[in-house]
């Protein structure tokens, strides 16, 4: 049997298998409404009791989706009656509750923990039993959809199993030492963002990401494919959703998902390894997959449930597809390149669609890398089959394209357009900071370090001007042009492509430095020398920022502790730290105690005991206890009374303070 057609029997298989594995599991999951009793009809009513699990207190919001008017209610009380999407926000402190369902046609119920925000998610299950309040148990496993996420990974596994076989062949000619290096860099980078991996706490919109993945991955395996089903965080492409979905249906908590977005930006640094290898040669791909793997915002971004991990891995796999495409010497294996170069860029767009801007990157690397007898070919062809491709991958991945493609991507531009909350630039509150925003945060936010050593590996570009620095520029450029729309926010979050190549430079640089040092010491040492110095000095700067990653700043810009003083950049931003203040006061005030939050964004991440919500306080005057975020920014008024007992810090910068009166 030809290899080709060992391909096609192993994709039928697996995809075989895929599907019959889900069409099963759809069989026999069980829904929301069959986890409850039915205990008969009632007028136009179908009625469901039981209870419902509450896993901490606070604030809930309870509802339900459906298309005929029903009502739900705990513990006898009606809290949410109508048709379409309803539901209602209310206090309840943790345990079991009695539920009703007096259920019209097709009804889903809808939730959020306290913690969590926008679109409301599924109610799984397992948070559910036929048994009233008095009489349920539950375990460990409220809240998870096991039986589903077992079913999830296994086919993705199954996927990531018939890609390599596919790729066989190419694989096994990357020398040994090269997958050596892959898998050392690999280990190292996962080890980064696993160790301590909930440590910075909850962050800003990884409760949506997380909501709507688990959402999507339910109407998967529901084999649910109608549009309605699909809105939840519709402004967004659904890839990256998928893969915090599968983490999302292990557990009621984030780090499942977390673990997923972890490995994935792990693997990005290995097959940086190999991607620079390629580029330039086997020590320089070790030296910047290892600045990558510790670099504070590459941790820091592979520790969150968010779209960032698929975009690293995806400009990382981009730059390996178009250099295929570019070695190509036939039309044949040329047309097989750019189809796989298509799909890379469909998951890249559809992940994310900033990523639609390494459109240009990959056309450069074409242009520079393809001999000049085959270029005409590989360009012509590649604007004919590379748009085409991405776009039907595109639209058979995402449901809600199926009947109204150019409707819904409509909804999504409207809905990302809306302006950004203010944050702090250079001193002064904008949400529409200048167009230099990305270029200045992307030297501010890099080690002294590693930007002094890509700085010497432009200079060495522009010095050799060889097709490969071209292609690490383009690489480090092409994700800045998101400065040319609206979507200037939240520091490095929309170049993290940028930070992956400037640490190309900076391997670059430092081969560089090892050359230079060449003249007085053997290259066998000076070049292992110089990357263990930077390892060491990307360790030291690990270890004092851990776990707060998301609010390193180099030394040429003082440190976190300097931008608090000097106001340069948002600090605390993302809800980092706020986690260890609530521990603090729910551990310390008194009961019913009156405490004043409201100046506190994100808002959704103070997770207070549900006894503290009766009294929270509107003014700060009012209140026993106040919790302060950004301190910083000046927006949280603090009375002369107030005395600071516990604070959050890193490096020097407060993030969090709780004072009390």
């Amino acid at each position: 049997m030809t290899a080709r057609k060992q391909t096609a029997l192993a994709w039928a298989i697996g995809v075989a298998s895929i599907v019959a594995l889900v069409v099963v599991n759809a069989a026999l999951r069980s829904t929301d409404l069959e986890a409850l009793e039915h205990v008969g009809r009632d007028g136009s009513y179908e009625v469901y009791r039981g209870s419902w699990h509450f896993p901490r207190g606070g604030p809930y919001v309870l509802g339900f989706d459906v298309a005929g008017d029903s009502e739900l209610l705990i513990d006898g009380e009606v809290v949410a009656q109508g048709r379409g999407q309803v539901a209602k926000r209310l206090v309840y402190p943790p345990g079991v509750v009695d539920v009703e369902v007096r259920a019209g046609e097709q009804l889903r119920l809808l939730w959020h923990p306290p913690g969590r925000r926008g679109p409301l998610e599924y109610v799984m299950p397992s948070s559910l039993s036929s048994q009233p309040a008095a009489a349920a148990s539950f375990d460990d496993g409220a809240g998870r959809a096991l039986g589903d996420g077992l079913v999830a990974l296994l086919a993705f596994a199954v996927l990531i199993g018939l890609l390599l076989f596919t790729a066989r062949r190419r694989l096994v000619t990357v020398p040994r030492q090269a997958w050596l290096g892959f898998f050392g860099v690999l280990v190292v980078a996962a080890a980064a963002r696993l160790i301590d991996l909930d440590g910075a706490g909850q962050t800003w919109d990884e409760d949506v990401n997380w909501s709507a993945g688990r959402n999507y991955l339910v109407n998967l395996l529901s084999l649910d494919f109608a549009r309605e089903s699909w809105r939840w965080n519709y402004e967004h492409p659904p890839l990256m959703k998928y893969l915090a979905g599968i983490g999302a249906l292990f557990g009621e908590g984030y780090g499942p998902a977390r673990a997923i977005s972890a490995l994935v930006v792990a693997v990005s640094c290995g097959w940086l390894v190999l991607v620079v290898r390629r580029l330039f040669d086997l020590p320089t791909g070790i030296i910047a997959g290892l600045i990558a793997a510790l670099s504070p915002h590459l941790i820091a971004h592979g520790k969150v449930v968010g779209h960032e991990a698929l975009t690293i891995l995806w400009w990382t796999i981009a730059v390996w597809a178009a250099l295929e495409v570019a070695d190509a010497d036939s039309r044949k294996i040329l047309m097989r390149r750019l189809l796989v170069l298509g799909l890379v860029v469909g998951a890249a767009v559809f992940s994310r669609f900033v990523n639609v801007l390494m459109a240009p990157m990959i056309a450069g690397i074409v242009l520079v890398k393809t001999p000049a007898e085959r270029r005409r070919d590989a360009v012509l062809i590649g604007l004919a089959v590379v748009p085409i491709v991405a776009l039907i991958f595109g639209y058979l991945m995402w449901p809600r394209l199926w009947t109204a493609p150019i409707a819904s991507l409509q909804e999504a531009w409207i809905k990302l357009r809306k302006p950004h909350s203010p944050e702090l630039y250079l001193g002064a509150m904008s949400n529409v900071p200048a167009r230099h925003y990305f270029l200045v945060y992307l030297g501010a936010t890099a080690p002294l370090g590693v930007l002094l050593a890509s700085l010497g590996g432009l200079v060495a570009a522009a010095i050799r001007r060889r097709g490969s620095d071209l292609v690490v520029l383009l690489w480090l450029l092409c994700p800045l042009a998101v400065a040319l729309s609206p979507v200037r926010q939240d520091g490095v979050r929309y170049i993290m492509p940028s930070l992956v190549a400037m640490a190309v430079l900076a391997a670059v640089g430092l081969r560089e430095l090892s050359a230079l040092l060449g003249r007085w010491l053997p290259q066998r040492i000076g070049g292992p020398a110089v990357a263990a110095v930077m390892a060491v000095y990307l360790l030291v700067v690990c270890w004092r920022i851990n776990p707060y990653y998301l609010d390193y700043y180099g030394e040429h810009v003082g440190g976190p502790a300097g931008v608090h003083q000097r106001k340069s950049f948002e600090l605390a931003w993302w809800g980092e730290g706020l986690d260890r203040a609530i521990d603090y006061l729910n551990e310390h005030a008194e009961p019913n105690a009156s405490v004043y939050k409201a100046c506190v964004v994100p808002s959704h991440l103070t997770w207070m005991r549900h006894d503290l919500w009766a009294r929270e306080a509107r003014r700060p005057e009012r209140a026993d206890w106040l919790l302060v975020y950004q301190p910083y920014t000046g927006r949280c008024r603090v009375p002369d009374d107030a005395r600071l007992v516990f604070e959050v810090e890193a490096m020097g910068a407060p993030l969090a303070r709780v004072y009390k009166r």
